[in-house]
């Protein structure tokens, strides 16, 4: 099978970077555009040497339209205003999308959504292996303990995070809703502050710490009478998430359109 042509967005990003050393380093995978918001200084860079590798040829470009144009996915770790822009193009084109941008509204995974009739979307709030195995975890834990267990969920990230709480934590909190049968939006509490009463049975609460520059810290706490349960993931490097875009990537190719997650990718679905 020929190399998959992978285009990045967001390409002039620390994660955009990463991904293109990442496809470097993938046998199987070829960089095919590099992509950056229409204006950005970037353009015309050559996204080797932004990446920290020799220069490859491939420039920063603003057009998805013509980069795509010979693709076969696009990995797509940006901001939810440009993600929803390149899903119509992706899906045009019929490519593969790999969406990992966090942050996302209700009306913007709709509109994700409402492409995988004609394309292939694979999405998650974070795309390594550890944590989507932590999110299995969790789901268990949450199915078998009752109500005399709270679930609390505790994330770090770097001061540059522009969300909150991250999207692994709201992964990790759907986990948790969907092993206790509840609905995480009437469920979760996300903010705490001034006299809030006592903690209503059933909820399940979010922590957000910000500082330095921790990629990625998570902790789902079940504190029960007497005793408490953590399971934690602590991230190291980016280049955890960039593989496991890689790996959903070369899975997706050639799969029936649809809406698929991580935990597809890793065969614990429910598909």
């Amino acid at each position: 099978m020929a190399d998959m042509r992978l285009i990045v967005a967001g390409a002039g990003g620390k994660m955009g970077r990463t991904l293109i050393r990442a496809i470097a380093e993938t046998p199987g995978t070829v960089l095919a555009g590099a992509l950056e918001a229409p204006g950005s200084e970037l353009l015309g860079k050559d996204s080797g040497l932004l990446a920290g590798l020799p220069a490859n040829g491939i420039e920063i470009s603003g057009d998805l339209w013509t980069l795509s144009k010979e693709a076969h996915g696009i990995l797509d770790f940006t901001v939810p205003a440009a993600t929803i822009a390149n899903v119509a193009i992706a899906a045009q084109r019929g490519i593969v999308h790999v969406i990992g941008t966090t942050g996302l509204s209700a009306s913007d995974n709709a509109v994700i959504k409402s492409v995988t009739s004609q394309a292939v979307v694979v999405q998650s709030g974070n795309m390594s292996l550890g944590v989507n195995l932590l999110a299995a975890l969790v789901k268990q834990v949450a199915k078998s303990l009752d109500e005399d267990f709270d679930i609390e969920i505790l994330e770090m990230h770097h001061r540059q995070k522009i969300d909150a709480p991250s999207g692994t934590a709201y992964l990790l909190g759907q986990a948790a809703a969907d092993g206790r049968g509840v609905n995480l939006e009437q469920r979760s509490v996300r903010a705490r502050d001034g006299h809030t009463g006592p903690r209503n049975p059933g909820d399940i609460g979010f922590a957000t710490l910000r500082g330095g520059t921790a990629t990625g810290d998570h902790t789902v706490i079940f504190a029960g009478p007497y005793e408490r349960i953590e399971l934690a993931h602590k991230s190291e490097d980016r280049m955890i998430f960039a593989r496991g875009a890689l790996k959903a990537a070369m899975w997706a190719q050639g799969k029936t359109p649809g809406f698929y997650t991580m935990a597809d990718v890793l065969g614990i679905g429910s598909k």
